[in-house]
């Protein structure tokens, strides 16, 4: 039995200590948004935040995350309006779409670390998630577009 918070919710499932998180994930809990990729961790399709940091979930053991705030694309924001989310839709970053969810976490991690970051800083944060449609250029403009949204919105906060 494995227990932990996701996406804001206690869930419990009996499986065995050394399953992997992304198959509790998709397979016994239902949220079908978290990818599998390539099954060692080095495509970032499976990406999730734990305790609000960016993870590879097809590589965790679901016994490491026992009473773990988890976080996936679907949680990331209900109504699909994160920063990240909103910058993704505008630029239309996605052609296949598959690695996505797992770039928008990797994003929405590295914002929250780096809240203005350089060009070199966002590819070497996202250097681990693999995009086959090669839309880098792409993903790297909607990273700064929400990183100014974020910014602009901190901003109207301050002055009201």
């Amino acid at each position: 039995m494995a227990t932990f918070n996701l996406n804001g919710k206690t869930v419990t499932a009996d499986v065995e200590s050394d399953t992997p998180l992304l198959w509790v994930i998709r397979d016994e809990l239902g949220f079908t948004g978290t990818k599998f990729g390539c099954g060692i961790g080095t495509c970032g399709a499976c990406t999730v935040h734990v305790g609000g940091r960016a993870t590879r979930s097809c590589i965790t053991p679901v016994v490491a995350v026992e009473g773990a705030n988890i976080t996936t694309i679907e949680g990331l924001s209900v109504d699909g309006d994160h920063p990240v989310q909103v910058a993704w839709q505008a630029l239309q970053v996605p052609q296949c779409g598959y690695c996505q969810s797992g770039q928008i976490m990797q994003a929405a991690s590295l914002l929250k670390d780096i809240p203005n970051p350089t060009d070199a800083e966002i590819d070497a944060v996202m250097s681990g998630n693999l995009c086959r449609c090669m839309t880098y250029v792409r993903i790297r403009q909607a990273i700064h577009d929400a990183a100014a949204a974020t910014t602009q919105a901190e901003k109207e906060n301050n002055n009201a």
